[in-house]
């Protein structure tokens, strides 16, 4: 360990020598750096939605209803509402309140936005979350009417966990691409957050500087420190190397031994959080793909059994982590885990296999985009029942790319429900067939569609439960375990971790 230990203290002294003192991050020049490994060529998350664009989304844009730290629907650009029926809500928006570009927010814009994301043409990565909405209308210039075609009883839910706002004719200001269709991510983002966009450097950086004209009153606060800025650092290893030497302030995701090592650093805290993030392996059931082997449910049950997710929990992402035999994350209203629940058995794994026609296993692609380190443990349980997946890892842009166009059979992915704890923002999201439902399964989407369109939380929890048993019975995915989340940033920063993983940059202030 000690050696480990110098090697990276090592590496931050090499890193300090080449970049020089620290001089954008930190207490002294009010100014808290971030980074991860992903790029974000753009700030809208409704065309790339990394979790880092779901972050700075909160800083840039406010959303008409927030989530309290109790996960309780509070005012936010609505500054309130009232349910006229089952299928109507009408909204009252907040006055005084203004874009970044000063135009002052009025209900064109709310009813702009909205009816933009749901509308199929435009290719929202949203929509599946505001779908439910037919459409939005304004009733005068500070009110606005929901109605759907059917009940929706978590309307509120999902409209703090979506639903950006904008001003009316934001996207028509959108290029065109090079086969002629419009890029909508591209266009400047004005929003009327807590932070404005000073600079861009599409897959380098992002930084941020507080709005000074923020409203008052906001659930959000005052933001304390004055610019935040975002960096792509690939390399872990870099990442830490800069966060020790005090050229970034903060970083998550660190892997279970760094963060253990991390712990000694005397300028660093180190703190392992819950989450609402799931990990699981989906696989191609419906044969879309080119590998046509995983419409076979035995091979897709060999998978469920080869994974030992008690040891993934254990060594590589620790406590809270929680194994998990649903797709959906215990937290959410709707989500159980009384399913089929597939145990850690190799030799179970083996004889499926064998009775799928393939005794010595078979290779295949095995796509993933984060924590490489995760992806290669699955490939190593996979590899034990004599499989032999071969890894293609991408960007997380590309990789939906692959999937929506049918190149990807089975894939590692993590999902963190855009923070909204109900099942339908999980499970919901992808067994209703939409591009990102791998089994298309119609007794699951019949059910998904009951159970969100009753507004009677008993009846919504046994139909979940219902289609939850199928996908498990099926053996759709593997479900493997509940994120922990493994912060280090430094110890001049005040910094309180939430379990929705949406850092609350807004609230972090200097020591």
């Amino acid at each position: 360990m000690r050696r480990l230990v110098s090697g990276l203290a090592a590496t931050a002294l090499a890193v300090s020598a080449f970049w020089g003192p620290p001089a954008q991050a930190g207490k002294a020049n009010d100014t808290l750096v971030w980074a991860t490994d992903r790029e974000n060529p753009i700030t809208d998350s409704s065309y790339l939605n990394t979790r880092e664009l779901v972050i700075i989304g909160t800083l840039i844009f406010d959303r008409l209803v927030h989530l309290d730290d109790n996960y309780k629907p509070v005012p936010l650009l609505a500054e309130s509402w009232k349910w006229e029926n089952d299928t109507t809500l009408d909204l009252v928006i907040r006055k005084g309140v203004k874009f970044h570009s000063g135009k002052e927010l009025d209900a064109e814009d709310v009813a702009y936005t909205l009816n933009f994301i749901v509308d199929p043409a435009n290719g929202s990565f949203n929509r599946s979350y505001l779908s439910w909405i037919k459409k939005a209308e304004v009733l005068d210039k500070h009110k606005v009417r929901l109605t759907m075609d059917k009940p929706f009883p978590t309307a509120l839910t999902f409209l703090a966990g979506s639903g950006n706002i904008l001003p009316k004719g934001h996207y028509e200001k959108a290029p065109a691409r090079a086969d002629g269709k419009k890029d909508f991510g591209a266009v400047p983002s004005d929003g009327t957050g807590p932070y404005k966009i000073a600079e861009l450097k599409p897959g380098q950086s992002l930084l941020m500087v507080r709005n000074e004209d923020y409203w008052a009153g906001s659930p959000k606060g005052k933001p304390p420190i004055g610019k935040i800025l975002f960096r792509t650092i690939k390399d872990s290893n870099t990442r830490l190397a800069e966060l020790m030497t005090g050229a970034i302030d903060w970083v998550w995701d660190v892997p279970k031994d760094e963060a253990e090592r991390l712990q000694r650093a005397p300028n660093l805290t180190i703190e392992n959080a819950k989450t609402l993030r799931i990990s699981y392996l989906t696989m191609d059931a419906t044969g879309r793909s080119p590998d046509k082997r995983f419409m076979d449910k035995r091979v897709r049950q060999a998978l469920n059994h080869a994974i030992n997710r008690k040891s993934l929990v254990d060594n590589l992402v620790g406590a809270p982590s929680q194994v998990i035999y649903s797709p959906c994350h215990p937290d959410q209203f709707g989500c159980s885990e009384d399913v089929t629940k597939y145990d850690y058995n190799p030799d179970k794994a083996k004889k499926l296999l064998a009775e799928a026609g393939h005794p010595n296993g078979f290779e295949f692609d095995l796509h993933a985009y984060r924590e490489r380190h995760i992806t290669e443990a699955v490939i190593g349980d996979l590899v034990r029942v004599g499989l032999k997946p071969r890894l293609v890892y991408l960007q997380y842009g590309p990789l939906v790319q692959a999937i929506h166009k049918g190149q990807a059979a089975v894939i590692n992915l993590t999902w963190g429900s855009s923070s909204i704890p109900d099942v339908s923002a999980s499970t919901g999201h992808f067994f209703t067939g939409s591009p990102d439902d791998l089994a298309q399964d119609k007794e699951v989407i019949a059910t998904i569609q009951a159970a969100n369109g009753t507004i009677d939380p008993d009846k919504r929890a046994e139909l979940w439960h219902k289609a939850l048993k199928r996908i498990s019975d099926e053996a759709y995915w593997v479900p493997m375990f509940t994120y922990a989340k493994f912060y280090a940033y430094s110890k001049n920063l005040d910094f309180k971790a939430t379990s929705d993983e949406i850092p609350q940059f807004y609230k972090a202030k200097w020591k």
